[in-house]
């Protein structure tokens, strides 16, 4: 049975856009309209959402409906009114095909982008096979082709990058070349104590400006 939460509060800031981020990432709304599940391989991830958003309900593990194993770490809670305002900004039911654009103000959208980034993101460093030189990449990855090129478009608007589409076996990627990645990061990790996904921040944290 799952616990009904308190009250959620739903006015903008920091935690909230970061969270929204996470849940559009990796979270589901039932189709009851009632309950809410965010779930990810790392507990951190999940211990995150839940310290932003004020909820006490427990973590507990589960597996995918094709395994046995419970690899994944999952909060689950009930809400109306949380569920009502995800609703007004564009998150849906069976999100991952056929998502749209999202209603999340400008002020905070550097959050959303990194919650987003810690769930559906990757950070890689190589060498160029010519040059030899490191490059870094930035990528964020989606079955919702009208939802990457919106967040293409909401990206380039803010920080003047480029970006370009890729093809993967779960959909589509956006990626950013070295240039551009180091734009894209600094954007989202403005300051060195914002809450994010540890693991990936310490990979990252050479490449930020100080």
């Amino acid at each position: 049975m799952v616990k009904p939460s308190k009250f959620i509060s739903t006015k903008w800031n920091q935690n909230l856009a970061y969270a929204v981020g996470l849940f559009t990432a990796d979270g589901c709304l039932s189709s009851d309209k009632r309950h809410l599940e965010f779930n990810s391989k790392d507990k951190k991830q999940v211990e995150n959402f839940r310290q932003c958003l004020n909820l006490d309900n427990r973590i507990t593990k589960k597996a995918r409906s094709n395994e046995k194993i419970k690899k994944y770490y999952r909060v689950q809670f009930g809400s109306i009114q949380f569920y009502k305002f995800l609703e007004s900004i564009g998150l849906i039911t069976k999100k991952s095909l056929i998502l749209k654009e999202l209603g999340i103000p400008k002020r905070f959208f550097s959050d959303f982008l990194r919650g987003l980034f810690d769930g559906d993101g990757t950070f890689n460093i190589f060498n160029h096979p010519e040059s030899q030189y490191p490059q870094i990449r930035v990528k964020f990855i989606s079955g919702s082709p009208q939802f990457l090129r919106w967040l293409q478009k909401e990206i380039n608007d803010k920080l003047k990058t480029g970006g370009y589409i890729t093809k993967n076996n779960r959909g589509e990627n956006l990626e950013y070349a070295i240039d551009d990645s180091l734009k894209v990061l600094n954007f989202m990790y403005y300051f060195p104590t914002v809450i994010c996904l540890s693991r990936k921040f310490r990979k990252i944290n050479p490449y930020l400006r100080t």
